[in-house]
């Protein structure tokens, strides 16, 4: 099954999963391209510019120099030894699984596969979607899967801005179609990870991914909806976490907060309560999770409505201030963000809408910009209710705590304060 190759890598998908498998591999020594369907991505990159929170402009540049070129061309891949598929999974307007992009990558990878190619899949799906989507699209041209080439699945385990876990230092999980295909996959994946662990095939490795993140999902809607209910029965709910984490087994703390955002926990378990569902048994779990999940941005404007009552305002014409809309701390990632129900819902109450974020320069709701302002502390104290949702770097709790006329505090971060309120 050997061949020659000019690249030892091809990454099909260029974004925060793609990118940094890339810098990872060139890093290492490979020879690594980088495919992307859209130019302005390519163009940036070859010219030094990086357009993914993880890695900068100078990261770009070093890549560069240790022989990285980004194209958009899928004739690169006929001279690969190995092509990895990186590109995004979301849901349909109906709620199922989207493989539009999976299908794309296949079909160019099908239409230049040569004997001796490695392919691996780390797009999160369902179970069975590389033997039973990819498998068949690839073998259809003749070549057999485990005999003329190897595929497998990988899961992504990219955690934009984590500055302890990045793609060298966490365990990669690879699951081949055969033994050999794993075998393959593993060997890819040694030369620039710390540690591979192997499924006993790819369905496994799949369903690794969704249970990873359906286990997050699940817990953040326990304690959302402990959330809801502590504060009428007096208790600081996150005092209360802080406890149950000083048990050294049996317990890992999940926090509440104004909804789950990025592409893994309000997207990943669809996937698995797809494949339930199409076998036809309920899968209750996750399907309450989301209930929750999704209603908790209400739930901050019910509170933020609250608030507001009782220093003798209603919701329509009071001034709130949102802090932080990215979907998590320290990015610039606004994928699936809860900061955009809870400001439909509070202009669709008639309130006069402002944000801070140093991470985003420009922010709209239903295709109408919002003001921004550039002093947060300013903002706080011109600000009827002053919202919390992303606490970035930027943001001096306490001094924030000292300006705002009140400040609901949605991630729990704040000290006690007469002018805060926690979630």
């Amino acid at each position: 099954m050997s061949r020659s190759s000019t690249t030892d890598l091809v990454v099909v998908g260029l974004g925060y999963v793609g990118l940094p498998l890339a810098r990872s591999a060139a890093a290492a020594g490979l020879r690594v391209v980088g495919l992307d369907r859209s130019r302005s991505v390519v163009q940036g990159l070859n010219g030094g510019r990086s357009h993914v929170d993880d890695i900068t402009d100078a990261e770009v540049g070093a890549m560069l120099e240790q022989g990285f070129t980004a194209s958009d061309r899928p004739e690169v891949i006929a001279d690969a030894a190995a092509v990895v598929i990186c590109v995004p999974t979301p849901l349909t307007e109906y709620g199922s699984p989207d493989l539009g992009a999976v299908h794309a990558a296949v079909e160019d990878i099908a239409t230049h596969l040569r004997p001796g190619h490695l392919v691996v899949l780390e797009s999160t799906t369902y179970p069975g979607t590389t033997d039973e989507v990819v498998r068949p699209r690839l073998e259809a041209g003749g070549l057999t899967v485990g005999k003329d080439f190897h595929l497998a699945f990988s899961p992504e385990r990219i955690d934009p801005g984590n500055a302890s876990f990045g793609l060298e230092n966490t365990p990669k999980v690879v699951g081949g179609v055969t033994a050999d295909c794993t075998k393959a996959a593993r060997a890819l994946y040694e030369r620039f990870v710390a540690r591979v662990v192997e499924a006993k095939g790819t369905r496994e490795a799949e369903m690794a991914k969704l249970l990873e993140n359906t286990y997050r999902h699940v817990n953040i809607a326990l304690v959302n909806e402990m959330s809801m209910f502590c504060r009428e029965i007096g208790v600081d709910l996150w005092d209360a976490i802080r406890c149950a984490s000083t048990k050294p087994f049996g317990f890992a703390p999940f926090y509440p907060g104004p909804g789950v955002g990025g592409h893994c926990i309000p997207i990943d378990p669809n996937y698995l309560s797809y494949k339930v569902r199409s076998l036809g048994i309920p899968f209750r779990f996750v399907e309450l999770a989301q209930e929750i999940n999704q209603r908790m941005p209400v739930h901050v404007v019910n509170r933020a409505a609250d608030l507001l009552n009782d220093e003798g305002k209603a919701v329509r014409g009071s001034r709130v201030l949102l802090l932080g809309v990215t979907y998590k701390p320290d990015i610039s990632d606004q994928r699936e963000s809860p900061a955009m129900a809870v400001a439909e819902n509070l202009l669709a109450r008639g309130a006069e809408l402002a944000y801070f974020d140093p991470r985003v320069d420009g922010w709209a709701v239903d295709g109408a910009p919002v003001e921004r302002v550039d002093d947060y502390l300013a903002g706080a104290e011109a600000a009827d209710l002053t919202i919390l949702l992303q606490p970035h770097r930027e943001i001096d709790l306490d001094l924030l705590a000292d300006r705002a006329r009140k400040l609901f505090d949605t991630r729990g971060k704040s000290a006690d304060h007469p002018r805060v309120v926690k979630l």
